[in-house]
């Protein structure tokens, strides 16, 4: 059970709204369920979800521990890139979630991990055992999983300090003028659609990207991205915000063109993942080929020599 405390600092404004600001990874949802089942309490009392705070008011916000649940192995097929006795590393497919959470309970990654490994570390609980970092549902690529905990804990560290490098490769909208940049922009909840994130000016944490143009084409161009942060959507959401979404994006993008009817979700892909390895101390690098969807329509934008007006 996790408890947080604030003393608000504007007037006017609605609880559940409040709260929505203060926590990225809560929905408003979330937040007006955990005020309905009397997990948030201002100045000492219940309120509702509408209720309008006033300035110095004090809430205190209680987050119940997940439900004990059993997580089933499932015979799902993995491609393992590698795997020994600590860790395993993974192409994840496109489609395939990487844990269990409200509402979807097989079919993910974790299932698959299950029934193929013999022991997961334990330290991010039934849920998510071994699970040390993610990739988005329609995201493909490099993913590693700790089988032990002291592996899990060396490879979480690599990841929050950004020793473990990840490079991600994407296709999007529009041709991108500079050869390579960062990008810098705090990212939290979209301020009207709690579902999405957004370049926030005020509040949300710090994000940046680094890019590198690899090739261009008329309206389209592949890129290369390496994150300096790890915050949801993050590259989705920078790219966004420059004016390049990603292609096939059902979230961020709104572009209508012939190639998003190519792909099913965005055209992101972790190419390639470098670590420590937490048991030897080896250096290893690991590398994920495009996904066959991604492969033809960067085919389909080179074999028409930069033209892709009907890719």
């Amino acid at each position: 059970m996790n408890k947080y405390e604030y003393i608000v600092d504007k007037n006017s404004c609605r609880l559940d709204s409040y709260l929505a600001s203060q926590n990225d990874n809560l929905s408003r949802s979330a937040i007006q369920k955990l005020i309905a089942e009397g997990n948030v309490f201002v100045n000492d009392k219940n309120e509702k979800a509408n209720y309008k705070l006033k300035l110095d008011d004090k809430i205190s916000l209680t987050i119940p521990e997940p439900k004990t649940m059993t997580i089933e192995a499932e015979n799902i097929p993995l491609d393992i890139l590698y795997e020994d006795e600590d860790i395993i590393v993974i192409n994840k497919q496109r489609g395939m979630i990487v844990h269990p959470a409200s509402g979807v309970y097989s079919g993910t990654l974790v299932n698959a991990l299950l029934y193929h490994c013999k022991d997961l570390s334990g330290i991010n609980g039934v849920i998510r055992p071994g699970i040390v970092h993610r990739l988005d549902k329609d995201t493909t690529g490099v993913m590693v999983a700790a089988k032990t905990d002291a592996a899990h804990i060396s490879l979480a560290e690599q990841i929050a300090s950004k020793s473990a490098k990840r490079c991600y490769l994407a296709i999007v909208n529009g041709n991108i003028s500079e050869e390579e940049g960062r990008i810098n922009g705090n990212i939290g909840r979209h301020p009207s659609d709690r579902k999405k994130m957004a370049v926030l000016l005020e509040g949300g944490k710090t994000a940046s990207t680094l890019f590198k143009v690899l090739e261009r084409f008329e309206r389209h161009t592949l890129v290369e991205c390496h994150l300096l942060t790890g915050r949801t959507h993050q590259i989705r959401v920078h790219m966004a915000y420059i004016g390049h979404t990603v292609v096939g994006d059902p979230v961020y993008s709104r572009c209508k063109n012939p190639l998003d009817k190519r792909i099913q979700g965005q055209a992101l892909h972790s190419h390639t993942l470098e670590l420590i390895h937490p048991t030897t101390g080896k250096k290893m690098s690991f590398t994920a080929p495009l996904p066959d969807d991604m492969q033809k329509i960067l085919t389909a934008l080179q074999n028409k020599n930069g033209s892709d007006n009907n890719a």
